[in-house]
């Protein structure tokens, strides 16, 4: 299998993590891209035609996207416990965790867009206070639910952590962890995981 994928993308390291956990990244080659919103790269365009990364392509050919399917995908190919719950309470909150961090970053990220790559003529204040007021709420909330994150690594958490790394790579000024102890503990336990080493952002 062939994964394009860019090392700073928390969406493609959602995926680079899962493969680790799972006992699968030997089986995958990770093929490093760059591409943003006003930058497509065809060779990425012509697997995945919102020209986005992660995107997989499985062994007969055929392309899968984004980071919630390609991990599904990859917990089907393994013999290990699964990291999407099958059914039952632990499925509802993983793939709510899941749905939190993923939230997270999609707010992140377009304020990251906002400030990095709009030229600031253009700039929208309160388009930007709105994504941030959505991370600030996910934060919030992921505190208040952070015994839920302990326990045996899901979806949810990976995800979550991928968020909170990436937090820490483009917002570090934000100090995510003021007044968030239980959540700030919990990722720092997470982070000392081997898969989280390996693919931290550079």
């Amino acid at each position: 299998m062939k994964l394009y994928c860019s090392m700073t993308s928390p969406y493609a390291r959602k995926v680079r993590i899962f493969a680790r956990e799972t006992g699968l990244a030997a089986r995958i080659e990770e093929i490093p891209v760059s591409v943003s919103p006003v930058a497509r790269d065809e060779q990425v365009v012509r697997s995945n035609p919102l020209g986005k990364v992660p995107a997989l392509i499985m062994d007969d050919g055929t392309a899968l996207y984004d980071s919630r399917v390609i991990c599904e995908y990859l917990d089907s190919l393994h013999a290990g416990r699964k990291l999407f719950p099958a059914a039952g309470a632990a499925r509802w909150t993983a793939l709510r965790q899941q749905a939190q961090g993923d939230g997270l970053l999609d707010a992140a990220v377009l304020a990251r867009y906002e400030t990095a790559l709009r030229p600031e003529a253009l700039r929208w204040t309160e388009w930007f206070a709105g994504q941030k007021a959505k991370v600030t709420g996910v934060l919030d909330v992921l505190e208040r639910d952070a015994d839920a994150l302990a326990g045996d690594l899901t979806i949810g958490g990976i995800t979550v952590a991928c968020a909170l790394g990436y937090l820490d790579f483009r917002f570090a000024d934000d100090a995510w962890r003021t007044g968030r102890p239980r959540l700030a503990a919990w990722f720092a336990a997470i982070s000392a995981r081997e898969s989280l080493g390996a693919t931290a952002p550079a």
